[in-house]
């Protein structure tokens, strides 16, 4: 409702203390006056949110459902919870409300997307100076190119009270219901049709950060820009690798190469131009971070500087009164998360900006151990493995055996993907079949047997596939076709025992390997006919999934 932008304006006019875009020692200086922060020891700022706030809330992430936009949306997604504009203009007055009271307001204006040709403006509005600092951390500055932006003039308004809770009674019947019978106190909203999104309740910054993103994967593929939740680096003859997965398959790690200038490690835009990153920093997990296997981030966090310098931002990691950490402790959540600037990192390409990619690598850490470390996939193959964005997660039993959990997350990040299917696969597939990108499948899981008798794979050995696959090494070896999972694997890797390639000969009983790629195969088909049997899906597609 343009209504709700006029009501926004009229509290911007009318409250005494509103702070816009300050300089950045400044809002440092106002996160540790508002005692929403600690400096710790090396200089960074370490901060807690509540237990219920400690990562996001899918299923308190609502769209503002209108007609206008009902096309554009896959309402059989889980992910995607509609709202009534009735029920937004509710929680937007009483965010308002909240903002009115605030001892001050900060404003920030930055920009998402490092190309000006599709670059989002997003003006944020908030009691929080931590969260006008994360803005600071994660989004770009405004430059003069941004009036070359298809979106220019059409910004995005971000209303953030990260501290007050929802009147749960008002909200009764309207909101998701707890298990306790309660109606939940937060909600993250996107009213894509007037471009403005609203965080209530929630301190967990990454509901900032994914809001956002969720936004402009909304509005690209409507612009015929594909975008994509993945890191992306090249080497210093351009030639660029994009590397797609969820979180466990080493995205992060195995992108930050020493080799390799890294344009951005989680979200960008493929358009006709290229690549280009959406965001200005990184955020983090910061669990087990270990010096040794990633220098790169625990320099960027926990350099010494002052801390007006700093700005790092180090969220429910355990600090002693010291002011040191212990990474490794969990208590509060195994998702403490560091912000920070990508300047921070001694490696990048300042523009974030590339050429059309060379080598695509989808990872998945398989714990079935059945898939092969590599697989080389056609355009057809990558989209289906695209739309079913595979990996295994782990769950314990009491008595110690752990079982694998295969997760299907389409996009390799369907939460913060809500138009329809096709928008995302149809423009992949358009782009690698224009552009002669390889697409290449990589599995960091288990070999010799599934998780509790096999192992992980090794990261040296990984390391040593994808630089293959990113240098050629893999362009012209022989290959065997797989009839289960519909896949091309190489019989031979530079630096690579060949016996290791294919991952029944590093079983020692075959009939079990045979046993459980079937049950795999079967979860493929099953988790794609559900997710898919309502979407018109190319047969040539869907011939690619195992199982079939």
């Amino acid at each position: 409702m343009k209504k709700n932008s006029a009501l926004l304006a009229q509290v911007l006019q009318t409250h005494p203390d509103v702070v816009k875009n300050p300089l950045r020692r400044q809002l440092i200086q106002q996160v540790v006056d508002f005692q929403e922060a600690l400096i710790a020891a090396n200089g960074c700022l370490a901060t807690w949110t509540e237990i219920n706030s400690t990562g996001r809330s899918p299923m308190d992430t609502l769209i503002v459902r209108y007609e206008e936009i009902e096309k554009n949306i896959d309402w059989d997604s889980p992910n995607n919870i509609a709202v009534e504009s009735s029920t937004f203009a509710d929680l937007w007055q009483d965010a308002l409300d909240v903002l009115q009271g605030a001892k001050r307001i900060f404003v920030t204006e930055r920009v998402v997307g490092a190309d000006p040709d599709y670059a989002l403006q997003v003006r944020t509005v908030t009691s929080s100076p931590l969260t006008a600092l994360f803005t600071y951390n994660m989004f770009r500055p405004v430059l003069p190119e941004i009036s070359n932006s298809r979106f220019f003039g059409r910004g995005f308004d971000l209303l953030v009270v990260p501290y007050d809770k929802l009147n749960r009674e008002r909200y009764a019947g309207r909101l998701r219901r707890l298990a306790d019978g309660r109606t939940s106190d937060m909600a993250i909203v996107m009213d894509f049709r007037h471009r403005l999104g609203l965080v209530f309740g929630s301190a967990y910054q990454g509901s900032v950060k994914k809001l956002v993103f969720s936004v402009m994967n909304y509005y690209l593929p409507q612009e015929g820009i594909l975008p994509l939740h993945c890191s992306a680096n090249e080497n210093k003859q351009r030639d660029l690798a994009l590397f797609l997965g969820l979180s466990g398959t080493g995205k992060t790690t195995l992108s930050a190469d020493p080799k390799r200038a890294l344009l951005g490690d989680d979200e960008h835009g493929w358009s006709d131009h290229g690549i280009a990153n959406f965001e200005y920093g990184c955020y983090a997990k910061l669990i087990n971070l270990n010096p040794k296997k990633e220098p790169e981030i625990h320099q960027a966090v926990f350099h010494q500087d002052h801390y007006l310098e700093h700005g790092a931002i180090v969220e429910n990691a355990l600090m002693f009164p010291n002011g040191s950490f212990d990474l490794n402790d969990e208590r509060l959540t195994p998702n403490s998360r560091a912000s920070f600037p990508l300047s921070f990192l001694s490696n990048i390409k300042p523009s974030a900006v590339g050429p059309h990619p060379k080598t695509i690598i989808f990872l998945t850490a398989d714990a079935n151990s059945v898939l092969p470390p590599v697989a080389k996939l056609t355009a057809e193959q990558a989209m289906l493995w695209f739309l079913l964005g595979y990996t295994s997660k782990l769950a314990g039993t009491e008595t110690g055996i752990v079982e694998p959990v295969s997760t299907f997350s389409r996009f390799f990040g369907q939460p913060f993907m809500p138009c329809l299917p096709a928008s995302y696969a149809d423009l992949l597939g358009q782009r690698l079949k224009k552009h002669g990108t390889q697409v290449y499948l990589v599995n960091t899981g288990w070999s010799g047997g599934p998780y509790g008798v096999g192992r992980r794979m090794d990261i040296t050995l990984t390391r040593t596939i994808i630089d293959a696959a990113l240098n050629g090494g893999l362009a012209s070896v022989p290959l065997r076709n797989d009839p289960l999972f519909h896949l091309q694997v190489p019989l031979h890797c530079p630096g690579v025992d060949d016996q290791l390639l294919d991952p029944a000969e590093t079983w020692s009983d075959k009939d079990a390997f045979r046993g459980r790629a079937q049950k795999l195969a079967g979860e493929f088909s099953v988790n794609f006919d559900k997710a898919y049997k309502n979407k018109k899906i190319d047969k040539t597609i869907v011939s690619q999934c195992p199982g079939k």
